[in-house]
């Protein structure tokens, strides 16, 4: 069971440092920010966001894309706009990253909501 939990830990912390980093990548193209930490904070809360969005029955997908797309927006300037904008070129280098980390590197790791 500790075995278990351990790797639940280990590939949450992954993910989320993947998730992260495709949103610094994105920001960084989109709007000039220049700070890994702030972006995986927001990957954290666009996480638990889209955690507490997506299982609502018929609609909880597009209401976890506009939450996560609204912590993007809450957490960098811009708006809406540019806020879709990062989520999309986030999602692009999580692609990239994922295709590296697992394709080149063969450590097949995955990512929530990025197909591997």
């Amino acid at each position: 069971m500790a075995t278990h939990v351990m790797g639940s830990l280990v590939a949450f912390l992954v993910a989320l440092l993947v998730g992260g980093l495709a949103i610094y990548i994105s920001a960084s193209i989109v709007v000039g920010a220049d700070d890994y930490g702030h972006a995986v904070i927001t990957a954290l809360l666009g996480a638990i966001g889209w955690a507490l969005t997506a299982w609502i029955p018929l609609v909880g997908l597009v209401v976890a894309l506009v939450v996560w797309i609204g912590v993007i927006n809450w957490r960098y300037p811009g708006g809406w706009g540019n806020a879709a904008l990062i989520g999309l070129v986030a999602w692009l280098a999580a692609l990239v990253i994922l295709y590296v980390l697992n394709v080149v590197l063969e450590l097949g790791i995955a990512a929530f909501g990025v197909p591997t």
